[in-house]
């Protein structure tokens, strides 16, 4: 799975702490996911989309090969 986030987060002026502490998880989590080394829970997935005010598929892309 490929996520937006870096892009969002440029996009909103937020940085890895800045996004960690609005998603209330850890900044390394944030760091984990835009390495795609870490899957979000679906929770955790639609707090960020939150964030950024866009649907979960818009954040987060799921390929037709996973």
């Amino acid at each position: 799975m490929k996520s937006r986030l870096k892009e969002l987060r440029a996009r909103d002026g937020l940085n890895q702490t800045e996004l960690a502490k609005l998603a209330k998880i850890s900044r390394q989590t944030i760091s984990l996911i835009e390495r795609e080394e870490y899957m979000p829970s679906i929770l955790i997935a639609v707090r960020i989309a939150r964030i950024f005010n866009e649907p979960v598929e818009n954040v987060f892309l799921i390929g037709e090969e996973e």
